[in-house]
């Protein structure tokens, strides 16, 4: 096969079942080298979210309703 590659706008979003979840899950993956693409906060009503890549350069969120 093709050696895997980050997808091209494609994004992994976890739901988390609080803000505090979607905070931990952040510091998480940057204490395990992941990048920052959005700190946690509020994202537009009713929204709470945050952005890192993994290290293999995958964007991923955590995200909860609030």
């Amino acid at each position: 096969g093709h050696k895997a590659t980050v997808g091209n706008g494609t994004m992994v979003a976890l739901a988390a079942s609080s803000p505090e979840q979607v905070q931990a899950l952040h510091a998480k993956a940057l204490a395990l080298g992941g990048q920052d693409e959005g700190a946690p906060g509020p994202r537009g009503k009713g929204f709470y979210g945050a952005y890192f890549r993994d290290l293999d350069g995958n964007k991923l969120a955590a995200y909860c309703m609030v």
